[in-house]
């Protein structure tokens, strides 16, 4: 597909490589010229420098022949200008981030009167990511399929672990729980195993399951399983607040600490349940001062990198708290996964997933609907979930006469409501919805995963 994209700070580039890697034909849009070499000559693709939301620029990009519009600069309304513009002009799909809190109640009348095909909040969706560690914190990451009925939950074995040295073929045996590992990452090297893999103290394993299976499993292994208590967070942004919503309604007790005395103000008004504390977060005393020894949680949401990874790796020197490091750049991430910080986010990642898994199902056939895409091992690997429709190729037949693409395979199966760990005998049926897991991405729709 023909693709624009209007603006190219860290979320505009991170799409930039995504979408180049599938292989679309993209042109950029940005107002800063270098930021544009730095864009065009990185990925090799178009770029036109002026306002996204100018008609003479979009028809300059070629705006008429486009599919879809994506429109991330850092100001809300011109995304959403550049988007009404688009529609007009060129008749083509539109997608714009909409950050601003304000906005958030009124998200769906905005998207129904502009015409707009999707909005994506990168901070909101962050908030959503980080709410579900501290409800899991023996978690690395976490992420949720089937309207939350499935996860595929990501850990590092700890030594001395139960599994550690234990075959895959052997662990429903030994911890009586219907779970499936999918992905092992060793090193550098990350695999989809099979049943003869034998698990190591320090893998990091992404375990699909029900609910129900996930917290058995963790349990089993002498893992915690109950949501924290508390959690200390260090930066007062648009992403702390929604974060802080979502833990309030959960029961959790926040402590946010700000150095902007007016943006202290904002949140007491916006957040009264939440204690609100007007000081450097970065200084070591008044963390200390506060209770971070005490947290369960302690989540780092500055401006700043380097200082998120800094507060992380000291408050992990004083306490045993569940580490959440917010990162915006990912030029050092295998760097900063030796660091052991915790769970890393990187909101990027977040809003790219989101705009991949549309652009995909734009092209996808009849066979199914890609409901949920998610990047895992920085893009080595995928987790998708598809629901399947008449005509699709593998309905009906046992999984194991299908002949599956190597380094694949059909992580879990929802049958109206009955979550299934899927043997060789079992069947897909129209109405299901399949989770995959790969290290070969790139899959539109179901067919792909047969050879």
């Amino acid at each position: 597909m023909r693709i624009l994209v209007v603006g190219c700070g860290n979320v505009g580039s991170s799409l930039v490589e995504r979408l180049c890697a599938e292989g679309h034909n993209v042109v950029v849009i940005d107002q800063k010229s270098e930021r544009l070499k730095e864009i065009t000559e990185r990925y090799d693709v178009m770029g036109v420098q002026g306002n996204g939301a100018s008609y003479a620029v979009q028809m300059e990009a070629g705006i008429e022949e486009t599919d879809l519009l994506i429109a991330v600069t850092n100001e809300d309304e011109l995304n959403l200008f550049c988007c009404l513009i688009a529609k007009k002009a060129g008749g083509c799909h539109t997608i714009a981030r909409v950050r601003n809190p304000v906005y958030s109640q009124e998200i769906n009348f905005i998207k129904d009167e502009l015409g707009l095909s999707m909005i994506i909040n990168p901070e909101q969706a962050t908030a959503a990511a980080i709410a579900r560690l501290l409800k899991f914190p023996s978690a690395i990451e976490v992420d949720t399929f089937s309207k939350g009925r499935v996860e595929l939950s990501r850990f590092r074995l700890p030594e001395n672990c139960v599994l550690d040295g234990c075959q895959l073929r052997d662990i429903s045996g030994r911890l009586h729980c219907d779970v499936l590992v999918c992905i092992v990452e060793r090193g550098d090297q990350v695999c989809i195993p099979d049943g003869n893999f034998r698990l190591q103290a320090k893998d990091k394993v992404s375990v699909v399951a029900s609910q129900e299976n996930i917290v058995r499993f963790y349990k089993q292994m002498g893992l915690a399983t109950n949501q924290v208590r508390n959690a200390m967070i260090v930066g007062g942004g648009s992403t702390t607040f929604y974060l802080a919503k979502q833990l309030l309604a959960m029961g959790i007790q926040i402590k946010i600490i700000e150095r902007d005395e007016k943006r202290c103000e904002e949140l007491c008004e916006i957040l009264p349940q939440a204690t609100i504390l007007h000081g450097d977060g970065t200084d070591r005393n008044v963390l200390l001062e506060e209770g971070v020894a005490n947290m369960q949680a302690f989540v780092s949401m500055t401006g700043l990198d380097e200082e998120n990874i800094m507060l992380s790796l000291f408050v992990k020197t004083v306490s045993k708290a569940k580490l959440v490091t917010r990162i915006h750049r990912v030029n050092y991430d295998d760097l900063i996964d030796t660091l052991d910080v915790g769970s890393v986010i990187y909101p990027r990642f977040t809003t790219a997933e989101t705009i991949v898994r549309y652009v995909r199902a734009m092209s996808n056939s009849q066979g199914s609907n890609m409901e949920t895409l998610y990047q895992l091992f920085g893009n080595k690997a995928e987790a998708l979930e598809f629901r399947i429709r008449e005509h699709s190729p593998v309905v009906g037949i046992p999984l194991q006469e299908l002949s599956l693409k190597p380094n694949l395979l059909i992580g879990c199966i929802n049958h109206n409501g009955k979550i299934t760990i899927p043997g060789g005998q079992s069947r897909i049926h129209v109405g299901d919805t399949v989770i995959v897991v790969t290290t070969n991405p790139g899959l539109h729709d179901i067919k792909d995963i047969v050879r």
